[in-house]
């Protein structure tokens, strides 16, 4: 019986661990003649290691939260309040497209209904669907990717078994990247009351998309035909870092990925770059200063950074290790790396899993199990002991 109280209490101790301070375990202490960075009022919730040699972070950050991740390696290069729950507008795109995109085959006709658009909100953007028009799924991702288009995410929401289904499912693989922090209401991103997502989630979903050729496609996409009355109609990405538009210039090897705007959630980006074969991420929320392009810019002082601190910055955290299946066709991209063994030599390429990185949640997962197994090993052995007195 001790025993039993023993293992229990320890069993429930390592799972309050495992459950809230996961974040924790991901930072590792500053080496030597390095210190984690976290200095006045205006630097709250900012976590860096400074060492000699190392940039220091550029001024001007506005944003509620941010991140800069390696998105090669995992590691999270300088972050601030990367948990914090915010509403994402229409960067929940990513996780939307993660969830559905390799579900339908590009060629897929669709011919929209007056249902397929329904529940549209109010002042949302659109790529300008029409009821009784066919489309191509493809098309419809390009609306989706290009123009954040509400109108296209309902008619795939609608392919996918309907809103409330889709967003059921966006959740379930959210939990399933490791992404704790997101609460999905509205798949499109629009504000809805309780949906939210945060820095460190949405790095983790933009991530796990680039490792899918065709959503690397769409949102490398500065421009593309849309169907429309007619004929076609030239549509743009709203993506001005990636476009070079509205006094912007094209940011150096940008590659996509997804921008939002709500009034509630203040404009929100997530964008990836590459140069010399290394590829960062950097995630920004809700910029509070009323510079024009903020958000674009204060994301590319975050990747000018993180280039510049290339070998030298050290890791304050790590994305999590977690298993991710997908069910398309394409290969993973260079971003992730397709896991080895059992479930990397089964099936395709997008059954196989894909390693999104190493971090506490697994570290505290394996410790938890192999503790909770010991547990039920002693507690069978005590049980067929009392059972044969």
């Amino acid at each position: 019986m001790a025993l039993h109280a023993r293992m229990s209490k320890m069993a429930a101790a390592t799972a309050a661990i495992a459950l809230t301070g996961v974040s924790l375990m991901c930072i590792p202490a500053a080496a030597d003649g390095a210190t984690a960075r976290q200095t006045d009022a205006a630097d709250a919730g900012v976590q860096a290691v400074t060492a000699p040699g190392t940039p220091r972070l550029p001024g001007g950050l506005s944003a509620l939260s941010w991140m800069v991740a390696d998105a090669d390696t995992g590691n999270v290069l300088a972050a601030k309040s990367a948990h914090r729950k915010l509403a994402p507008a229409s960067t929940l795109k990513t996780l939307f497209a993660v969830t559905v995109l390799p579900k339908f085959p590009g060629g897929t006709v669709r011919q929209v209904s007056s249902a397929d658009l329904a529940g549209v909100g109010a002042g949302s953007s659109v790529v300008g669907i029409r009821q009784g028009r066919s489309y191509t799924v493809a098309d419809l991702w390009r609306g989706v990717f290009l123009r954040s288009g509400n109108d296209a995410v309902h008619v795939l929401a609608s392919m996918n078994g309907g809103w409330q289904t889709t967003a059921r499912e966006m959740q379930q693989t959210a939990r399933r990247l490791g992404a704790r922090d997101t609460t999905v209401k509205s798949p499109d991103g629009y504000d809805a009351p309780g949906q939210v997502s945060s820095a460190y989630d949405l790095t983790i979903f933009a991530r796990a998309g680039l490792a899918n050729a065709d959503f690397a496609r769409y949102c490398a996409t500065p421009s593309a035909q849309f169907p429309g009355a007619g004929g076609t109609t030239r549509i743009e990405n709203t993506n001005r870092m990636l476009v070079g538009s509205h006094g912007l210039s094209r940011y150096p090897g940008i590659i996509g990925v997804k921008n939002g705007y709500t009034s509630k959630a203040g404009n929100t980006l997530i964008a990836a770059a590459r140069r010399n074969g290394r590829t960062l991420l950097v995630t920004v929320m809700n910029p509070q200063s009323s510079q024009a392009n903020g958000v674009y810019k204060e994301a590319g002082s975050l990747l000018d950074w993180g280039f510049d601190a290339e070998g030298k910055a050290q890791p304050v955290g790590t994305l999590h290790a977690v298993s991710a299946s997908y069910h398309g066709g394409a290969r993973p991209g260079p971003v992730a790396a397709e896991a080895t063994g059992a479930a990397g030599r089964g099936g395709s390429a997008w059954r196989s899993a894909l390693v999104l990185g190493a971090g506490g949640a697994g570290v505290a997962a394996i410790g938890l199990g192999a503790l909770l197994t010991r547990w039920r090993q002693a507690r069978g052995r005590g049980g067929a002991g009392r059972g044969t007195a």
